[in-house]
């Protein structure tokens, strides 16, 4: 169906900047949702970022919000995330995820069940 690539993961100093990338192949076209997901170690997956796939409206987790922005470009079949103002606390592997054919209601965004598609993960370590 639809598979995922994340790039841009790496060691960044503390106040530091990086660029997530997510690339899809497969039948990329069945995309309705993107998102950005984290998981720090025995923590639970985090909601950081969505983007449907028209529109311009983004959603974003409380823990990010003002320092990261996702964004997309249909044409490459790809999304990003900007990540400004990393802290420790930010140390994670991040994962994109995809929700293909139907929708998810703007309440179920943060929800990880209702992305059936995932990326193997990227790993950022913020340095303090």
């Amino acid at each position: 169906q639809v598979q995922l690539v994340e790039f841009g993961g790496g060691l960044v100093q503390a106040g530091g900047s990086l660029r997530l990338s997510c690339v899809a192949s497969g039948r990329p076209s069945t995309i309705t949702t993107m998102a950005w997901f984290r998981q720090a170690p025995g923590k639970e997956r985090e909601f950081l970022a969505a983007i449907r796939s028209v529109g311009q409206n983004t959603y974003y987790g409380d823990s990010v919000k003002g320092r990261f922005t996702i964004s997309r470009r249909n044409a490459e079949n790809s999304w990003y995330l900007q990540m400004n103002g990393l802290q420790p606390e930010d140390t994670a592997v991040y994962y994109c995820a995809a929700k293909i054919y139907t929708r998810i209601i703007q309440s179920a965004l943060q929800d990880r069940d209702q992305y059936g598609t995932w990326g193997q993960g990227t790993q950022v370590t913020v340095s303090s």
